[in-house]
């Protein structure tokens, strides 16, 4: 069975006003180089006090779709009178920021009444979902998912959401939670000592800018300036999901801080790595490659670069729980004709 490539990236503010300019070839560039099966896509973003309120979703479906057609995939759900535009895509009702999922609808299919959206109050921006067969004989939940850029407390109970969606009875479902995490991983490997570490170091360690409580634990000011990892540990807890990069053990690459000052938004962060593909535990055992795209065109598309996994669908395996509710993964593969 082929590999299924699951790629993610934050836009960088993708207007309508974009189309046909050079970023916008930019970023139609960087996604084609990287041929993904399912995207998870941030920042679309409509001018709410230049755009009806009636009319912001149609526009940003319009763009979802015009960027999925020049790529080579779809993210056409089916327009229903709840979803009326027909798009795999979620934004908070008070920011017109989107997320999206689009998808190549040769490689993989969309499960039928599968998408959904979330919004307020769940999360600050929003959130999207939708179940994909891809083949390994039970649906694929991938959620596109943008953090609070701003309180960290607000990130930690966006992840108990999320853990909440990817909930079922005994256990996680399988599938990916991938996105602009506005946030450091809490995720560990070996230290080369018999010990443990955290696979993103410590970045605020020196800083003294005015953003610091927006990343750093609170109170620390001043004093140790440990970044908040709240958020991803509560999802990478007991190994419910795992961090795609530092599970795989790949080199650590930023997925942020390559736009100079002066272009875009001011970024006193510098480099860091706050976009995250993250596997749940059935999903784990079939990652078999992870990695930052920095081409040309990705550098320039976005102050985040695109990432991207790819995993085996025949290695996905299936979760029970045993008569104390505790739960594990069958040793066998739900593969195609495998019963779990």
């Amino acid at each position: 069975m082929r590999t299924i490539r699951l790629a993610n990236l934050n836009a960088y503010k993708l207007t309508p006003a974009t189309r046909g300019t050079s970023s916008w070839n930019a970023r139609a560039t960087a996604i084609q180089e990287i041929a993904p099966d399912i995207l998870a896509l941030q920042e679309v973003v409509i001018d709410e006090s230049a755009t009806r309120r009636e009319s912001r979703e149609r526009q940003a479906a319009e763009l979802i779709q015009d960027l999925a057609e020049q790529c080579g995939l779809t993210s056409q759900v089916g327009a229903t009178d709840g979803y009326p535009h027909g798009t795999a895509m979620a934004a908070n009702w008070h920011r017109t920021w989107f997320t999206a999922l689009l998808w190549n609808p040769n490689t993989v299919q969309l499960v039928d009444n599968s998408y959904r959206p979330y919004g307020a109050p769940d999360f600050w921006h929003g959130c999207a979902t939708a179940h994909f067969d891809v083949g390994a004989g039970q649906p694929l939940l991938v959620a596109s998912y943008h953090g609070d850029p701003f309180r960290p407390d607000f990130r930690a109970n966006e992840a108990l959401r999320l853990k909440g969606i990817f909930r079922q009875t005994g256990g996680v479902k399988p599938g990916f939670c991938v996105g602009d995490f506005n946030s450091i991983s809490a995720a560990e490997v070996d230290d080369g000592n018999g010990g443990r570490r955290y696979y993103d170091d410590e970045p605020y360690l020196d800083m003294r800018h005015d953003d610091l409580e927006f990343q750093i634990q609170a109170g620390s000011i001043g004093g140790e300036q440990l970044a908040d990892r709240r958020q991803t540990e509560v999802l990478l807890r007991k190994g419910y999901m795992v961090d795609a990069a530092a599970h795989l053990g790949v080199p650590w690459r930023p997925t942020v801080g390559h736009w100079e000052d002066g272009r875009g938004d001011p970024d006193p962060w510098g480099v860091r790595r706050i976009d995250l593909i993250l596997a749940t535990r059935s999903v784990a055992p079939a990652l078999t490659g992870y990695k930052a795209h920095k081409s040309a065109a990705a550098k320039e598309a976005a102050d985040h670069l695109p990432v991207y996994a790819e995993f085996d669908p025949s290695k996905i395996v299936r979760e029970f729980a045993n008569s104390e509710g505790r739960t594990g993964v069958n040793s066998r593969n739900i593969g195609p004709g495998v019963q779990g």
